[in-house]
């Protein structure tokens, strides 16, 4: 563990086992947007069913 100013700041780990953890990873948003599948399987939530706000219109 490394710390700053006595705040965790940064974890030291092995080299293979870093490797692991990034193979077992999830795809980054960029790497799913890049690929060549179906970007119509994301899951994407619903939008929110919030209304705007009436705005008074400048003189």
């Amino acid at each position: 563990m490394v710390t700053r100013r006595g705040t965790e700041a940064a974890v030291l780990v092995p080299v293979q086992e870093w490797r692991r953890l990034q193979s077992s990873a999830r795809p980054s948003l960029k790497d799913l947007l890049l690929s060549d599948e179906a970007r119509a399987e994301l899951v994407l939530p619903a939008r929110g069913q919030a209304r705007r706000r009436a705005v008074e219109r400048l003189k």
